[in-house]
Protein backbone atom coordinates (compact mmCIF):
# COMPACT_ATOMS: atom_id res chain seq x y z
CA UNK A 1 0.00 0.00 0.00
CA UNK A 2 1.84 3.30 -1.59
CA UNK A 3 0.87 6.47 1.11
CA UNK A 4 2.08 9.87 -0.13
CA UNK A 5 2.59 12.48 2.09
CA UNK A 6 2.08 16.21 0.81
CA UNK A 7 2.27 19.95 1.93
CA UNK A 8 5.25 20.22 4.30
CA UNK A 9 8.54 20.75 4.06
CA UNK A 10 11.52 17.84 3.58
CA UNK A 11 14.24 17.20 5.21
CA UNK A 12 15.97 14.21 3.90
CA UNK A 13 18.67 14.00 6.68
CA UNK A 14 20.97 16.50 5.24
CA UNK A 15 19.23 19.26 3.78
CA UNK A 16 15.74 21.08 3.42
CA UNK A 17 13.71 19.69 0.62
CA UNK A 18 10.80 22.32 -1.04
CA UNK A 19 8.05 21.30 -3.33
CA UNK A 20 8.39 17.75 -3.11
CA UNK A 21 5.95 15.00 -1.38
CA UNK A 22 7.24 11.58 0.16
CA UNK A 23 6.27 8.63 -1.31
CA UNK A 24 5.94 5.63 1.36
CA UNK A 25 5.44 1.92 -0.06
CA UNK A 26 5.44 -0.46 2.65
CA UNK A 27 7.66 -0.09 5.26
CA UNK A 28 10.15 1.77 2.76
CA UNK A 29 10.45 5.06 1.58
CA UNK A 30 9.96 4.78 -2.32
CA UNK A 31 10.63 8.51 -3.67
CA UNK A 32 10.94 11.76 -2.79
CA UNK A 33 9.41 13.78 -6.21
CA UNK A 34 7.90 17.07 -7.18
CA UNK A 35 4.32 17.15 -6.12
CA UNK A 36 2.60 17.84 -9.06
CA UNK A 37 4.59 14.34 -9.85
CA UNK A 38 3.88 12.89 -6.50
CA UNK A 39 -0.01 13.53 -7.09
CA UNK A 40 -0.24 11.45 -10.32
CA UNK A 41 0.45 8.27 -8.39
CA UNK A 42 -2.04 5.79 -6.86
CA UNK A 43 -2.40 5.49 -3.07
CA UNK A 44 -3.88 7.07 -0.29
CA UNK A 45 -2.87 10.70 -0.39
CA UNK A 46 -2.21 12.55 3.21
CA UNK A 47 -2.54 16.43 2.91
CA UNK A 48 -0.57 18.03 5.55
CA UNK A 49 -0.71 21.87 6.37
CA UNK A 50 2.55 22.75 6.54
CA UNK A 51 5.45 21.77 8.93
CA UNK A 52 8.34 19.66 8.56
CA UNK A 53 9.07 15.98 7.24
CA UNK A 54 11.57 14.17 8.84
CA UNK A 55 13.21 11.00 8.90
CA UNK A 56 12.26 9.04 12.83
CA UNK A 57 14.73 10.38 15.17
CA UNK A 58 17.87 7.97 16.51
CA UNK A 59 18.80 8.13 19.96
CA UNK A 60 21.88 6.24 20.99
CA UNK A 61 21.64 6.59 25.06
CA UNK A 62 18.46 5.56 26.27
CA UNK A 63 18.40 3.97 30.00
CA UNK A 64 14.21 3.29 30.23
CA UNK A 65 11.01 4.17 29.10
CA UNK A 66 7.54 3.78 29.58
CA UNK A 67 7.85 3.50 33.75
CA UNK A 68 11.00 0.51 33.26
CA UNK A 69 14.74 0.74 33.57
CA UNK A 70 16.83 -1.41 31.04
CA UNK A 71 18.60 -3.98 33.58
CA UNK A 72 18.86 -7.69 34.22
CA UNK A 73 15.45 -8.41 35.02
CA UNK A 74 14.66 -6.92 31.23
CA UNK A 75 13.16 -9.54 28.94
CA UNK A 76 11.68 -8.85 25.20
CA UNK A 77 7.96 -7.92 26.89
CA UNK A 78 9.97 -5.10 28.97
CA UNK A 79 12.20 -3.98 25.88
CA UNK A 80 9.34 -3.63 23.71
CA UNK A 81 7.42 -1.40 26.15
CA UNK A 82 10.62 0.85 26.56
CA UNK A 83 11.16 1.04 22.45
CA UNK A 84 7.01 1.59 21.94
CA UNK A 85 7.37 4.87 24.71
CA UNK A 86 10.30 6.50 22.77
CA UNK A 87 8.53 5.59 19.55
CA UNK A 88 5.46 7.47 20.83
CA UNK A 89 7.87 10.64 21.54
CA UNK A 90 9.52 10.37 17.91
CA UNK A 91 12.36 8.14 18.21
CA UNK A 92 12.26 5.50 15.54
CA UNK A 93 15.31 3.81 16.70
CA UNK A 94 16.96 3.73 20.16
CA UNK A 95 20.24 1.57 21.89
CA UNK A 96 18.76 0.69 24.92
CA UNK A 97 21.66 1.18 27.29
CA UNK A 98 22.35 -0.29 30.63
CA UNK A 99 24.36 1.70 33.09
CA UNK A 100 27.17 -0.26 35.71
CA UNK A 101 25.73 -3.26 36.68
CA UNK A 102 26.81 -6.91 37.48
CA UNK A 103 28.20 -9.23 35.13
CA UNK A 104 25.05 -11.25 35.34
CA UNK A 105 23.06 -8.59 34.32
CA UNK A 106 24.93 -7.53 32.14
CA UNK A 107 25.53 -11.41 30.12
CA UNK A 108 21.15 -11.12 30.57
CA UNK A 109 20.83 -8.03 28.86
CA UNK A 110 23.03 -8.76 26.15
CA UNK A 111 21.50 -11.92 25.66
CA UNK A 112 17.80 -10.42 25.53
CA UNK A 113 19.24 -8.27 23.24
CA UNK A 114 20.67 -10.69 20.89
CA UNK A 115 16.97 -12.19 20.94
CA UNK A 116 15.46 -8.75 19.97
CA UNK A 117 17.49 -8.33 17.00
CA UNK A 118 16.79 -11.68 15.53
CA UNK A 119 13.33 -11.13 16.29
CA UNK A 120 13.79 -7.25 14.66
CA UNK A 121 11.87 -5.72 17.25
CA UNK A 122 10.54 -2.54 16.27
CA UNK A 123 13.03 0.41 16.89
CA UNK A 124 15.66 -1.88 18.23
CA UNK A 125 19.14 -0.83 16.80
CA UNK A 126 21.61 -2.57 19.48
CA UNK A 127 22.49 -2.15 22.98
CA UNK A 128 24.68 0.77 24.56
CA UNK A 129 26.60 -0.74 28.05
CA UNK A 130 27.59 2.25 30.20
CA UNK A 131 30.27 0.90 32.52
CA UNK A 132 30.98 -0.78 34.36
CA UNK A 133 34.57 -0.27 33.18
CA UNK A 134 34.41 3.81 34.47
CA UNK A 135 36.25 5.77 36.93
CA UNK A 136 34.44 6.01 40.24
CA UNK A 137 35.62 9.76 40.51
CA UNK A 138 33.28 10.43 38.18
CA UNK A 139 30.87 8.18 38.85
CA UNK A 140 27.37 10.52 38.51
CA UNK A 141 24.31 8.05 39.79
CA UNK A 142 26.22 4.93 38.74
CA UNK A 143 26.69 2.75 41.52
CA UNK A 144 29.95 2.96 42.94
CA UNK A 145 30.28 -0.66 44.15
CA UNK A 146 29.76 -1.95 40.72
CA UNK A 147 32.51 0.30 38.67
CA UNK A 148 35.36 -2.10 38.39
CA UNK A 149 38.33 -2.80 35.83
CA UNK A 150 37.91 -4.97 32.53
CA UNK A 151 38.92 -8.18 32.81
CA UNK A 152 39.36 -10.90 29.81
CA UNK A 153 36.09 -12.52 30.45
CA UNK A 154 34.43 -9.17 30.22
CA UNK A 155 36.18 -8.31 26.79
CA UNK A 156 35.22 -12.26 25.45
CA UNK A 157 31.68 -11.07 26.87
CA UNK A 158 31.73 -7.67 24.76
CA UNK A 159 33.26 -9.49 21.94
CA UNK A 160 30.49 -12.32 21.66
CA UNK A 161 27.96 -9.44 21.81
CA UNK A 162 29.33 -7.50 18.78
CA UNK A 163 28.90 -10.67 16.83
CA UNK A 164 25.17 -11.30 17.74
CA UNK A 165 23.73 -7.88 17.57
CA UNK A 166 23.14 -4.94 14.87
CA UNK A 167 25.43 -2.42 16.70
CA UNK A 168 27.36 -2.67 20.15
CA UNK A 169 28.36 0.97 21.86
CA UNK A 170 30.26 1.02 24.92
CA UNK A 171 31.38 3.28 27.24
CA UNK A 172 34.54 3.14 29.31
CA UNK A 173 37.20 4.80 30.90
CA UNK A 174 40.62 4.37 29.61
CA UNK A 175 41.57 4.32 33.86
CA UNK A 176 39.83 1.08 33.43
CA UNK A 177 40.70 -0.20 30.36
CA UNK A 178 43.63 -1.10 28.77
CA UNK A 179 44.54 0.21 25.63
CA UNK A 180 44.87 -3.46 24.14
CA UNK A 181 41.69 -3.71 25.02
CA UNK A 182 40.29 -0.92 23.28
CA UNK A 183 42.28 -2.30 20.30
CA UNK A 184 40.49 -5.66 20.43
CA UNK A 185 36.97 -3.98 20.64
CA UNK A 186 37.00 -1.96 18.14
CA UNK A 187 38.49 -4.88 16.19
CA UNK A 188 35.48 -6.99 16.80
CA UNK A 189 32.98 -3.92 15.41
CA UNK A 190 32.20 -2.66 18.95
CA UNK A 191 32.21 1.19 19.03
CA UNK A 192 34.14 2.68 22.21
CA UNK A 193 33.04 5.85 23.75
CA UNK A 194 34.75 7.73 26.22
CA UNK A 195 33.19 8.78 29.65
CA UNK A 196 32.60 8.84 33.14
CA UNK A 197 36.63 9.50 32.97
CA UNK A 198 38.77 11.47 34.81
CA UNK A 199 41.54 11.19 32.31
CA UNK A 200 44.38 13.63 31.45
CA UNK A 201 43.83 14.90 28.28
CA UNK A 202 47.03 12.91 26.84
CA UNK A 203 45.12 9.79 27.74
CA UNK A 204 41.69 10.19 25.71
CA UNK A 205 44.63 11.34 23.16
CA UNK A 206 45.79 7.72 23.15
CA UNK A 207 42.50 6.06 23.90
CA UNK A 208 41.26 7.74 20.10
CA UNK A 209 44.56 6.03 18.67
CA UNK A 210 43.90 3.40 19.81
CA UNK A 211 39.73 2.76 18.64
CA UNK A 212 37.63 5.40 20.66
CA UNK A 213 35.46 6.76 18.15
CA UNK A 214 33.26 8.67 20.36
CA UNK A 215 32.42 10.56 23.47
CA UNK A 216 29.39 9.87 26.42
CA UNK A 217 27.24 12.56 26.85
CA UNK A 218 29.95 15.67 26.46
CA UNK A 219 30.68 17.58 29.71
CA UNK A 220 29.14 15.47 31.83
CA UNK A 221 31.02 12.89 34.35
CA UNK A 222 34.50 13.56 33.17
CA UNK A 223 37.44 15.80 33.49
CA UNK A 224 37.17 19.26 32.89
CA UNK A 225 38.73 22.25 29.95
CA UNK A 226 41.34 23.51 31.95
CA UNK A 227 43.92 26.14 30.88
CA UNK A 228 46.39 24.04 31.85
CA UNK A 229 44.81 20.74 31.31
CA UNK A 230 42.61 20.47 28.82
CA UNK A 231 41.21 17.03 30.29
CA UNK A 232 38.29 14.92 28.38
CA UNK A 233 36.24 17.68 27.49
CA UNK A 234 39.08 19.55 25.75
CA UNK A 235 40.55 16.31 23.84
CA UNK A 236 36.91 15.94 22.53
CA UNK A 237 36.92 19.78 21.76
CA UNK A 238 40.00 19.26 20.03
CA UNK A 239 39.72 16.13 18.01
CA UNK A 240 37.19 14.74 15.29
CA UNK A 241 35.36 12.25 17.35
CA UNK A 242 31.86 12.09 18.07
CA UNK A 243 30.41 13.47 21.15
CA UNK A 244 26.34 12.54 22.32
CA UNK A 245 25.22 15.79 24.05
CA UNK A 246 22.33 16.23 26.52
CA UNK A 247 20.06 19.57 25.38
CA UNK A 248 18.00 19.76 28.60
CA UNK A 249 18.81 23.12 29.61
CA UNK A 250 20.56 21.39 32.74
CA UNK A 251 23.17 18.63 31.96
CA UNK A 252 24.85 21.69 30.11
CA UNK A 253 24.33 25.42 29.70
CA UNK A 254 23.54 27.43 26.77
CA UNK A 255 27.12 28.97 26.36
CA UNK A 256 28.48 26.06 27.02
CA UNK A 257 26.56 24.29 24.23
CA UNK A 258 27.50 27.18 21.72
CA UNK A 259 31.17 26.63 22.80
CA UNK A 260 31.25 23.24 21.95
CA UNK A 261 29.06 23.88 18.56
CA UNK A 262 31.74 26.12 17.54
CA UNK A 263 34.69 24.04 18.31
CA UNK A 264 32.84 20.89 16.48
CA UNK A 265 32.58 22.39 13.49
CA UNK A 266 33.20 18.48 11.83
CA UNK A 267 29.71 17.78 12.53
CA UNK A 268 30.91 15.36 15.26
CA UNK A 269 27.78 16.91 17.87
CA UNK A 270 24.40 14.54 18.16
CA UNK A 271 22.21 14.44 20.79
CA UNK A 272 21.19 12.13 23.04
CA UNK A 273 18.25 12.15 25.77
CA UNK A 274 19.58 10.01 28.49
CA UNK A 275 16.52 9.15 29.23
CA UNK A 276 15.27 7.74 32.11
CA UNK A 277 12.29 4.88 33.26
CA UNK A 278 9.68 8.08 33.86
CA UNK A 279 9.75 8.85 30.06
CA UNK A 280 6.75 8.29 28.36
CA UNK A 281 4.87 8.57 31.58
CA UNK A 282 3.80 10.86 34.19
CA UNK A 283 5.72 9.07 37.36
CA UNK A 284 7.06 11.47 39.98
CA UNK A 285 9.47 8.57 41.06
CA UNK A 286 11.21 5.59 40.16
CA UNK A 287 14.14 2.92 41.66
CA UNK A 288 17.42 2.71 40.01
CA UNK A 289 19.45 -0.21 41.76
CA UNK A 290 17.19 0.18 45.00
CA UNK A 291 17.82 4.00 45.02
CA UNK A 292 14.62 6.59 44.73
CA UNK A 293 15.09 8.52 42.02
CA UNK A 294 13.12 11.80 42.07
CA UNK A 295 10.81 13.61 39.07
CA UNK A 296 11.00 17.28 39.75
CA UNK A 297 10.57 19.91 37.69
CA UNK A 298 12.58 18.63 34.30
CA UNK A 299 15.35 17.29 36.25
CA UNK A 300 15.68 13.56 37.98
CA UNK A 301 18.11 13.47 40.82
CA UNK A 302 18.67 11.07 43.20
CA UNK A 303 17.97 12.03 46.85
CA UNK A 304 20.99 13.80 47.41
CA UNK A 305 20.65 15.63 44.32
CA UNK A 306 23.18 13.85 41.99
CA UNK A 307 21.72 14.16 38.31
CA UNK A 308 20.14 10.54 37.51
CA UNK A 309 19.83 10.87 33.50
CA UNK A 310 17.88 13.15 31.85
CA UNK A 311 14.10 14.17 31.19
CA UNK A 312 13.88 15.17 28.07
CA UNK A 313 12.91 13.53 24.74
CA UNK A 314 14.45 14.67 21.34
CA UNK A 315 11.85 17.11 19.96
CA UNK A 316 12.08 19.08 23.34
CA UNK A 317 16.05 18.84 23.23
CA UNK A 318 15.31 20.41 19.50
CA UNK A 319 12.95 23.16 20.61
CA UNK A 320 15.71 24.05 23.50
CA UNK A 321 18.33 24.38 20.80
CA UNK A 322 16.32 26.41 18.92
CA UNK A 323 15.62 28.70 21.25
CA UNK A 324 19.23 29.43 23.00
CA UNK A 325 21.54 28.98 19.61
CA UNK A 326 21.46 30.18 16.18
CA UNK A 327 22.11 27.03 14.82
CA UNK A 328 20.56 26.29 11.32
CA UNK A 329 17.51 24.02 11.28
CA UNK A 330 18.87 21.65 9.01
CA UNK A 331 21.85 21.07 11.75
CA UNK A 332 19.40 20.59 14.25
CA UNK A 333 17.42 17.78 12.71
CA UNK A 334 20.83 16.43 11.35
CA UNK A 335 21.83 16.01 15.12
CA UNK A 336 18.71 13.49 15.84
CA UNK A 337 18.83 11.58 12.49
CA UNK A 338 21.96 11.38 9.92
CA UNK A 339 24.14 11.81 12.58
CA UNK A 340 23.41 9.49 14.96
CA UNK A 341 23.29 6.92 12.12
CA UNK A 342 26.68 7.90 10.80
CA UNK A 343 27.97 7.21 14.24
CA UNK A 344 25.92 3.53 14.72
CA UNK A 345 26.87 2.62 11.78
CA UNK A 346 23.57 2.30 10.24
CA UNK A 347 23.57 5.55 7.59
CA UNK A 348 22.61 3.32 4.79
CA UNK A 349 18.67 2.13 6.30
CA UNK A 350 18.18 4.84 8.99
CA UNK A 351 18.69 8.91 9.39
CA UNK A 352 17.21 9.86 6.05
CA UNK A 353 14.30 10.13 3.56
CA UNK A 354 15.32 8.93 0.54
CA UNK A 355 14.69 6.12 -1.60
CA UNK A 356 14.93 2.56 0.16
CA UNK A 357 15.23 3.60 3.58
CA UNK A 358 12.86 2.50 6.32
CA UNK A 359 9.91 5.21 5.73
CA UNK A 360 10.32 6.04 9.89
CA UNK A 361 8.52 9.44 9.33
CA UNK A 362 7.90 12.58 11.28
CA UNK A 363 5.73 15.54 11.16
CA UNK A 364 6.97 17.92 12.64
CA UNK A 365 4.94 21.96 13.16
CA UNK A 366 7.72 24.93 12.41
CA UNK A 367 7.93 25.19 15.89
CA UNK A 368 9.63 21.98 16.05
CA UNK A 369 6.34 19.98 18.41
CA UNK A 370 5.47 16.55 16.92
CA UNK A 371 2.51 16.39 15.44
CA UNK A 372 2.67 13.36 13.47
CA UNK A 373 4.52 9.82 13.40
CA UNK A 374 4.60 6.91 10.66
CA UNK A 375 6.88 3.94 11.71
CA UNK A 376 7.79 1.96 9.12
CA UNK A 377 5.33 3.19 6.98
CA UNK A 378 1.94 2.79 9.40
CA UNK A 379 0.32 5.91 11.06
CA UNK A 380 0.91 5.85 15.03
CA UNK A 381 -1.84 7.04 17.10
CA UNK A 382 -2.93 7.53 21.30
CA UNK A 383 -5.79 8.32 22.54
CA UNK A 384 -7.89 11.28 21.26
CA UNK A 385 -5.58 11.24 18.31
CA UNK A 386 -2.83 12.62 19.43
CA UNK A 387 0.54 11.34 18.79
Amino acid sequence: MRTVLHGARIFDGTRMREGMSLALSGETVEALAPEAEARALDGSHVELSGGILSPGFLDLQVNGGGGLMLDGSVDEGKLTRILDAHRHLGTAGLLPTLITDTRESTRAVIETGIRAAQKQLPGFLGLHLEGPHLDVRRKGAHDAALIRPMDDADLELLCHAARHLPVLMITIAPEAVRMDQIVRLKEAGVIVSIGHSDCAYETALSAFDHGVTCATHLFNAMSQLGNRAPGLVGAVLDRPVAAGIIADGIHVSAPALRIAFAAKQDEGLFLVTDAMAVAGTDLDEFTLGGRKILRREGRLTLEDGTLAGADVSLPQALRYLKGHTDLPLETLLAMVTSRPAKVAGLGNSHGALAAGRRADVLHLTDGLTLAAVWHGGELLQKEEGEV
